[in-house]
């Protein structure tokens, strides 16, 4: 015993398996590994490349030990998983096949409750993770990227399917379709970057969602959500969505939304809405957000009623609000409790220095109404021709159009914004010194009542 290596002794106070060192220099058949591995145990990979393709179907964790690499072959899925309990952790997963209609991706799974894919780099995938009915699963640290296809072709980097109560955590997307999240509740997005998509984030029949801290830039449409109630977004970054929608954020129909410390700066439309709230007594609230330096930076279908903007700062906007189509606008509220709004335009005064301008703030420029109306308009913003058509409206009070916007208190110095540092979350997988021997000392325990689930290769 005392000649044992301290690698054998680890192996087996944790219960873990691991293939021969000659056999990780050649590739490796993983399926036959998974094959010959007890329900329960760890199994761990050493650098080397092995033969994707495998279907996961007891309980089981597989780690990597310096990025081995698994290897799809170009078909097919690299994993399927269709078990519970089922964690894939540190690998390099690569070369799925291309079928979209088979759905091929780095990590499929079917009926598979608390599925774990955690601190892996996926590369030259169709669909990053794909979770299919797999409640509570957890899409934590992952570094997502996408085949060189037309995007149209492009699978997307995570989504999520009937897999309510999960977590998408830290995770890096870049170059993927979208991000979507359908017919799953409960979920939490929380300080992931997603970057040079269609869509960011896509959510869909899916209530009490918290999008959190996350970084979503260069996309057509940073989050688009429809059909669902009680969203919160707190504390995002949303910049530089300019595709053909372009939306920083879009809301159809949802219920029950509140967005605060979130920053929408520079995108086609900062935030939109349509039919949210859809509900006759719903309510919406936006407060302590930043819009700067987007073409418009709230964006409203001319129905949309009973959403509660306070305490956000507009600043710089190329049409702080906009009314898209025709119809009579009204219903939602700029000021609360009488506090207001910072509007980089306004030019009011604040003789008592209270820090609320003594006069409203209207948004009633005629020229603003005519490229509601009419976009294409929006092509002499700032000319002459702009100037002169809004000179006329002040002049001559009868052109002058009904306030879009007004903020009885607007505010005249602009709030201070909660600090928003996307990532900062303690996300690290390594557990103290004290919870490792602890862990050990578990292991060392539990290994005279659970023998048959440690199995030891040849080290």
């Amino acid at each position: 015993m005392a000649r044992l290596s301290l690698t054998l002794l680890a192996a087996i106070l944790l219960g873990v398996v691991a293939p021969t060192a000659a056999a990780a220099q050649q590739p490796q058949d993983l399926q036959a590994l998974i094959d010959d591995t007890a329900p329960g145990a760890t199994l761990i990979l050493p650098a080397g490349t092995y033969r994707g393709g495998v279907t996961i179907n007891k309980p089981l964790t597989i780690r990597g030990s310096d990025w081995p690499v698994v290897d799809g072959g170009g078909a097919g899925s690299v994993f399927a998983v269709s078990s519970p309990d089922v964690a894939i952790e540190g690998l390099v997963i690569t070369n799925t096949g291309i079928s979209l209609d088979r759905e091929n991706a780095g990590v499929s799974s079917e009926k598979s409750p608390r599925l774990t894919v955690q601190g892996n780099r996926f590369e030259d995938v169709l669909f990053g993770v794909f979770l299919r009915t797999s409640p509570d699963a957890r899409v934590v640290d992952n570094v997502v990227g996408a085949k060189q296809l037309e995007p149209g072709r492009r699978g997307d980097g995570i989504r999520l399917w009937e897999s309510p109560d999960s977590l998408v955590q830290g995770n890096t997307i870049v170059g993927g379709r979208d991000t979507v999240l359908w017919f799953s509740n409960g979920v939490q997005v929380r300080d992931n970057f997603v970057a040079k998509g269609r869509y960011g984030l896509h959510f869909m029949y899916s209530d009490g969602a918290v999008v959190e801290g996350n970084r979503l830039e260069r996309n057509s449409v940073g989050l688009f959500s429809m059909y669902s109630n009680d969203l919160v977004l707190r504390d995002n970054v949303i910049a530089e969505n300019n595709g053909p929608s372009g939306y920083g954020v879009g809301l159809k129909d949802m219920d029950g939304v509140t967005a605060t410390g979130n920053r929408f700066i520079g995108n086609r439309i900062g935030l939109y809405l349509d039919n949210s709230p859809w509900s006759y007594d719903g309510h919406q609230t936006f407060e302590n957000n930043l819009f700067a330096y987007n073409d418009v930076g709230v964006l409203f279908q001319p129905s949309v009623k009973r959403n509660h903007f306070t305490g956000n700062a507009f600043i710089d906007n190329g049409e702080q609000v906009g009314v898209q189509g025709t119809g009579e606008f009204s219903g939602n509220t700029w000021t609360t409790a009488g506090v207001g709004n910072y509007w980089s335009d306004f030019a009011g005064y604040d003789a008592d220095g209270d820090g609320v301008g003594d006069v409203p703030y209207l948004l009633d420029d005629l020229y603003s109404e005519l490229t509601d109306d009419h976009p294409s308009l929006q092509f002499f913003d700032q000319t002459p021709a702009s100037q002169a058509v809004d000179l006329a409206a002040r002049m001559f009070p009868v052109f002058r159009p009904r306030p879009k916007v007004e903020d009885t208190a607007p505010l005249v110095h602009m709030p201070v914004l909660p600090t928003v540092v996307p990532g900062a979350t303690d996300r690290s997988p390594l557990p103290t010194a004290a919870t490792s021997l602890l862990l050990i000392a578990t292991a060392a325990g539990l290994l005279l009542i659970a023998r048959d689930r440690i199995r030891v290769v040849s080290l």
